[in-house]
């Protein structure tokens, strides 16, 4: 069953999320503040799959919070809910380590759509049977069975979403992918939210990868259509 973090620090949102989880079939642990939740996540034994944070908190603000579980609990799949709507506070969130953000009011369908699509990305975890789960390119080692990349035998520690960007790279070198492709293949046929979500992960990927981000040599720009790998 997949555990699920709630952090709302209005009680009777906090309540309906979770009940609408635990409907949908996941264990639901809740939280009032960024403090509780990080003492929740360092006391836990088994480990969260999913966190769903607001951005309003009392104390430490859902922004530092996804900062902080994204640097310490890396492989925890994290979805913004926010009532800041402004295109600027969603690249924010995007761009610190969240893997979605959903802007608020938003229906109970919308947000088990977006849960159920990211517990699905976060779950690939194996490797594809056959072979030794290895795809190289040039300098790049992409280890399926371990879920890092390296980059002339150094680690790049990846989000789940980046993690899976770059299998898409690595299985079509040199193929210009439209960001609508990217998008299908990441986040599923059924994603609610902006194509934009491909650009923020792509720029966040150029800062890990790329010797020199301002100047891409592997993740290049396709102008109008969307982006190229090239070992």
């Amino acid at each position: 069953m997949r555990r699920i973090l709630v952090v709302e620090d209005e009680e009777a949102i906090r309540e309906v999320i979770s009940l609408n989880l635990r409907m949908a079939g996941y264990e639901v642990s809740g939280a009032a503040s960024a403090e509780e939740a990080l003492e929740l996540l360092g006391r836990d034994k088994e480990g969260f799959d999913l966190a769903l944070l607001d951005v309003m908190l009392p104390g430490m603000n859902g922004f530092s919070l996804c900062e902080t579980i994204r640097r310490d609990y890396a492989q925890i799949g994290i979805i913004i809910l926010s009532a800041k709507t402004q295109e600027k506070d969603k690249i924010n969130g995007l761009s610190i380590g969240a893997d979605d953000y959903i802007t608020k009011p938003f229906s109970v369908s919308e947000l088990l759509a977006r849960v159920e699509a990211l517990c699905r990305r976060v779950s690939r975890t194996a490797a594809p049977e056959g072979g030794d789960g290895r795809l190289v390119s040039g300098s790049f080692v992409l280890d399926q069975k371990s879920r890092v990349l390296y980059k002339n035998g150094e680690p790049i520690d990846l989000t789940q979403v980046e993690f899976q960007i770059m299998e898409l790279f690595f299985q079509n070198p040199g193929v210009a992918l439209v960001r609508d492709k990217i998008l299908e293949g990441v986040w599923g046929p059924n994603y609610f939210g902006d194509v934009k979500i491909v650009d923020v992960n792509i720029r966040r990927l150029r800062m890990k990868v790329e010797d020199e981000p301002s100047n891409p040599q592997h993740i290049s720009t396709v102008w109008g259509y969307g982006y190229r790998w090239k070992a």
